[in-house]
């Protein structure tokens, strides 16, 4: 089984949620994500819509910036 290099974005995502300082209700209240599908979202058993990821990424202040992908020289 391959390992992956680089963590999901919704794992990221869920890292700072966790290591943020502020309580999953704090988060939820300033930004409008339901509590249940936070809870849901922070342990892995699902997805938030774009949206509240917008919402969410906002209110942890996260700059994304995307990079190509690096291409593999020769065969």
């Amino acid at each position: 089984m391959s390992e992956r290099k680089h963590k999901l974005f919704s794992d990221q995502i869920r890292q700072l949620v966790k290591t943020s300082g502020s309580s999953r209700y704090a988060i939820c209240k300033a930004t409008g994500i339901d509590q249940g599908a936070m809870s849901r979202f922070v342990a892995g058993h699902r997805g938030l819509s774009l949206d509240s990821l917008d919402k969410l990424a906002n209110y942890l202040g996260m700059e994304i910036i995307i990079r190509p992908k690096r291409r593999k020289r020769g065969r």
